[in-house]
């Protein structure tokens, strides 16, 4: 008989977020009656809006890139990201005294792009519906020494994405559900490791946008399944297959996928702006979406919620809550 190792495990999000103590916020959890109210649960976010760069993905890129060696640090590193991996791994490799290069999409949010070069990354563009970001990326790190640290296929990743979840229920206690944006995948693996290692009876509920739907046709396929890369306003999460490493993790722990259409998101951003006072972009909008808009049911008395970031610039927010684009 032959066991699979996880290629994440509750174990490494603890050492993920031992790392991570005095360097990434400990993000803070709010509440609304308001929003109880409406979803007829005790509802927490947390709120990864606050986080560095605006974002989760601070705690992953330096969770993997600070267990680089002096050698790999020297030559500095590589990544490809739509945005907000982009800014993480460009401060990460600031912070550790490195430098990195970027593959970024040509429309790529203008305050994502900006942010990324003020850390001082180099940005390397391609159109995302037509150019492989992986395979330029892999080029570009082969052809000039660069460490890969890809924005979800990566242990250390998922293990620091993880880091938000683990958090969360340290404050909170126990939940009967945890709802988190799906993009690639790595921060439902992360979040669903370490939740599932601490309460295994808890229900991951993944969410994407409806015309992304890539990760809920995967499981229930039991497959990886690619789609056209889709047109949404949650660019975070505009993807056309689950990551590898990911899938193999959130097909064992994931319970299901629920789906939300970008005037849904639309309408989380304006009710997170007009009742909670925070700003989120559209991608970390859709758990919230979902909840506002009945997308899951039978849902249990507390619920958790990663809001995953908020890096989007006044004019498209404001052109977004207005129900443009």
């Amino acid at each position: 008989m032959t066991t699979t190792t996880p290629p994440v495990t509750l174990d490494d999000v603890r050492d993920a977020a031992t790392r991570l103590q005095g360097v990434a916020h400990r993000t803070p959890v709010l509440r609304s009656r308001t929003l109880d109210a409406l979803v007829g649960a005790e509802v927490f976010l947390k709120c990864e809006n606050f986080q560095r760069v605006g974002a989760f993905k601070f705690r992953g890129a330096y969770n993997a890139a600070s267990r680089l060696s002096p050698q790999q640090l020297a030559r500095g590193i590589a990544a490809y990201s739509s945005g907000n991996h982009a800014q993480a791994v460009a401060l990460a490799a600031r912070e550790l005294g490195t430098t990195a290069v970027i593959v970024m999409p040509e429309d790529a949010p203008g305050s994502k792009r900006a942010a990324t070069e003020g850390y001082g990354a180099e940005i390397v563009t391609y159109d995302r519906y037509t150019g492989d970001r992986e395979a330029i990326a892999a080029a570009l790190a082969a052809e000039r020494g660069l460490a890969l640290i890809p924005p979800y296929e990566h242990p250390h990743v998922m293990a620091g994405q993880g880091t938000a979840a683990l958090e969360l229920l340290e404050e909170v206690g126990e939940l009967g559900a945890l709802l988190t944006p799906v993009g690639g995948g790595g921060l439902m693996a992360g979040s669903a490791t370490a939740a599932k290692g601490l309460h295994p009876g808890i229900r991951m509920v993944g969410v994407e946008p409806e015309a992304g739907d890539d990760t809920k046709r995967s499981l229930e396929a039991g497959r990886r399944v690619s789609i056209p890369v889709p047109k949404t306003i949650a660019d975070g999460q505009a993807l056309h297959t689950p990551g590898e490493l990911t899938f193999s993790v959130n097909r064992r722990l994931v319970d299901e996928i629920a789906l939300v259409s970008d005037d849904e998101i639309r309408a989380a951003m304006r009710f997170a702006f007009e009742r909670l006072k925070i700003v989120v972009e559209p991608s970390g909008a859709s758990p919230l979406a979902a909840l506002l808009s009945g997308r899951v049911s039978g849902l249990p008395d507390r619920i958790g919620v990663i809001v995953s970031g908020g890096n989007v610039d006044a004019d498209r927010f404001a052109r977004l809550c207005a129900g443009g684009e």
